[in-house]
């Protein structure tokens, strides 16, 4: 190999060393979102309870309270007053899927009741399409998150 080549080769490893292995630098190119995530969960399996904020477990226990009351007295109540108790999984789905898709389903739910009030057969007929497309589309939170990436 020519010197002039193995120079090449060098600023090649070093540039490869020094920006390739640049993975999960929130500042890079590669900001890896998740890592924090599973940072947090790696310490917290390490270091125990001791780990998490001051009163996060008490939160934990009153909404574990909460959600078995809700459904014993969505359970034990008569359907007229079970329909008003909400469902604990219902209101989980926003903390596992993401806010955009609570948003979603909301508009949705609206526009479904409205259309039902005033043409209750198409509705029954067009309402798994909307819904499929509110699902599996963007849905209708992609409009005000472009705005609010673009604003910063």
């Amino acid at each position: 190999m020519s010197y002039e080549t193995s120079l090449n080769m060098d600023t090649l490893l070093q540039n490869w060393r020094n920006h390739a292995l640049d993975v999960g630098n929130p500042d890079g190119e590669y900001k890896a979102a998740y890592a924090p995530v599973y940072r947090n969960m790696a310490i917290l399996g390490l270091e125990g309870f001791s780990a998490l904020p001051q009163h996060c477990l008490q939160l934990f226990y009153g909404f574990f309270a909460f959600a078995v009351r809700a459904n014993m007295v969505r359970d034990a109540s008569p359907k007229k007053v079970a329909n008003l108790v909400p469902l604990t999984m219902a209101m989980v789905v926003p903390f596992l899927v993401g806010a955009y898709f609570a948003i979603d389903m909301c508009v949705g739910t609206l526009v479904m009741f409205d259309w039902s009030k005033i043409n209750k057969k198409k509705a029954a007929l067009m309402v798994p399409a909307v819904a499929s497309d509110l699902i599996c589309g963007d849905g209708l939170w992609i409009l005000p998150a472009s705005i609010l990436a673009l604003l910063g």
